[in-house]
């Protein structure tokens, strides 16, 4: 089993930095390796109980610059409140 999932869109959906890590066939230790950002703070993100458009700029540029993507590519939608 998978374990959890949270937000509104049910498991299916995948956060944009997943898609992106996905897309360039990182794991998240490859991830975290390459842009000194916890494995634990990427599963984070990735699963939706850390919020990334709150994250500080300096990690998302990190995760930006590892993935050779903007930093708003990572960001998600309707999350603000």
């Amino acid at each position: 089993m998978q374990g959890f999932s949270i937000g509104e869109t049910g498991g299916d959906a995948m956060s944009n930095l997943q898609e992106r890590r996905k897309a360039k066939g990182l794991s998240q230790s490859q991830l975290a390796k390459a842009s000194d950002i916890s494995v634990r703070m990427i599963q984070g993100y990735e699963a939706g109980y850390k919020d990334i458009n709150r994250a500080a700029a300096i990690s998302v540029k990190a995760l930006a610059d590892a993935l050779g993507c903007k930093i708003d590519d990572l960001l998600e939608e309707g999350s603000d409140e």
